[in-house]
């Protein structure tokens, strides 16, 4: 029987994408609201300012009473923030004024107080306008900032501490966002222990479940660990067995050929029963990551990712972050793609997308860089921490030297 072809990471990112449920909105308060997604569009319930305010302590003049410099004035009247001069303003009157304060509507022009000599601060003084100011100067209009009605945050943005503000003063004191997504973790093998636990010689520290649940929280998700399955039919089978409550199921290991390697052999139908694994497609041509798994099990997508830490981080970046941007309504900008010149040569590429651990930069000469790691075995994850991007190189990718662009994966937002 002929081996099936390896499928292409496009093709394979394209089927994982289109089967992501995407999360329903829920009302949440805006002291919670940093980093999360919008719904839908945010349009304000108010005009800012609702009047219009002086942007200066000074006194506020009609504009056409200057006829010559110096000019003198009544004061009649004063206004602070929160308050208003609620009385006339006729001619060659001022009113004493301060930032934040509504102008009188028969004002038009703002006069800094250092550029007069007040008789002293009572109602009756007398106000001396020593320079000649600019019409319309120092007075924010009403609505310059918004109006009521106008889009103010649109939907699908990831909220900033700037959203916050400008939320809190278009008077919107609970957001609509999206729901964040639940992303069970599965790690499987008897060679490994969770951190701290007792240890022997034979076996490694489970690092993929926490490297994940740390990548799912910074893509806007919440991850649930579920444990270490044993190397058996029935250990993973029994992770399975009680409805888990998530909306994408994410394993690590077990994902190959290998006599161990039983992710496939416990979820089928054949031997899990009618709400078994329904495979999608199984080996990508891409390195790291080729024993990667995609399928529904009981209408849940399921991702069952190689067991190798930088593996499973890679095909984190590769399918799990923007299955989940997905899921929260964010749909990238492929003209956004990162790029660089590389520092170094590179060999020709085989047949697999390779993923190249590497170091981005700024060069003397102000141009950004990239230089690969030397080492690129999929268990140094020290290599992978030390990275701050990953070199994207096609398949069958000829030769590259010093100063030819390349395509990069940015470690950027927590991952």
């Amino acid at each position: 029987m002929p081996i099936k072809p390896l499928m292409k990471v496009d093709e394979a990112k394209e089927r994982v994408l289109s089967s992501m449920p995407v999360m329903p909105g829920e009302e949440i308060p805006i002291t919670e609201a940093l980093g999360r997604i919008t719904f839908c569009d945010i349009y304000s319930r108010r005009t800012q300012p609702p009047t219009a305010l002086s942007a200066m302590d000074g006194y506020a003049i009609r504009f056409s009473d200057l006829t010559d410099i110096p000019s003198e004035f009544r004061r009649v009247g004063s206004a602070k923030a929160g308050g208003s001069y609620t009385g006339a303003l006729n001619q060659n009157e001022t009113v004493r004024i301060f930032t934040g304060a509504p102008v009188p509507p028969e004002a038009d022009t703002i006069v800094i107080q250092e550029n007069v000599d007040a008789e002293n601060e009572n109602d009756g003084a007398r106000i001396i306008v020593r320079q000649r100011p600019q019409k319309g100067r120092y007075i924010r209009s009403l609505g310059l900032d918004f109006k009521k009605g106008e889009l103010g945050i649109k939907g699908g943005k990831k909220l900033t501490s700037r959203d916050i503000g400008l939320a809190a003063a278009m008077n919107i004191p609970w957001l609509s966002v999206r729901r964040r997504p639940k992303i069970a973790i599965l790690a499987t093998g008897d060679e490994i222990v969770r951190p701290g636990e007792s240890i022997n010689k034979n076996q490694i520290v489970s690092s993929n479940s926490y490297t994940l649940s740390a990548l799912v929280k910074a893509a806007g998700g919440d991850p649930i660990i579920l444990g270490i399955a044993p190397d058996t039919i029935d250990g993973i089978q029994s992770f399975f067995k009680n409805t888990i409550g998530a909306d994408l199921i994410i394993t690590t290991g077990g994902a190959s050929v290998g006599q161990h390697d039983l992710i496939q052999k416990a979820l089928r139908k054949e031997s899990f029963g009618e709400d078994g694994l329904d495979l999608d497609f199984w080996r990508i041509a891409m390195r790291p990551g080729k024993p990667l798994i995609f399928g529904q099990i009981n209408n849940t997508p399921m991702l069952g990712l190689p067991g190798n830490p930088v593996s499973t981080m890679v095909c984190g970046a590769v399918f799990v972050r923007p299955a989940i941007d997905k899921m929260l309504g964010i749909y990238p900008d492929q003209k956004s793609e990162a790029t660089a010149l590389l520092a170094e040569p590179v060999p020709e590429n085989d047949e697999r997308e390779d993923y190249i651990r590497a170091i981005s930069f700024i060069n003397k000469e102000g141009i950004k860089v990239v230089k690969a790691f030397e080492h690129q075995d999929s268990s140094m994850m020290k290599v992978l921490a030390q990275a701050n991007c990953l070199i994207i190189r096609p398949p069958f990718d000829p030769k590259r030297t010093i100063g030819d662009e390349v395509k990069l994966i940015e470690f950027k937002d927590g991952f």
